[in-house]
């Protein structure tokens, strides 16, 4: 799946959610790489709802939203 990001230096995120609603496969287009790559390997295998009351709210610096709020909003919408 993709999603478009909004309010965030990343682009765009692609990601899959398994059968059993595990998370797999996320990555990042754009944004700070070290901790994109961290939040990919933190949730990779984790319940995808799980994931979004873990970051759903996030935010980065003054901005309203961060790239972990974004993934939970991508999950959320592919849920």
């Amino acid at each position: 799946m993709e999603f478009i990001t909004s309010g965030v230096c990343a682009r765009k995120i692609t990601f899959e959610i398994d059968n059993e609603g595990k998370v797999r496969n996320v990555s990042f287009l754009g944004g700070c790489p070290g901790n994109l790559k961290a939040i990919s390997k933190l949730v990779e295998g984790m319940d995808a709802q799980k994931v979004v009351e873990l970051l759903d709210g996030n935010t980065c610096g003054m901005k309203t939203t961060s790239c972990g709020d974004q993934l939970a909003k991508a999950l959320k919408g592919a849920l």
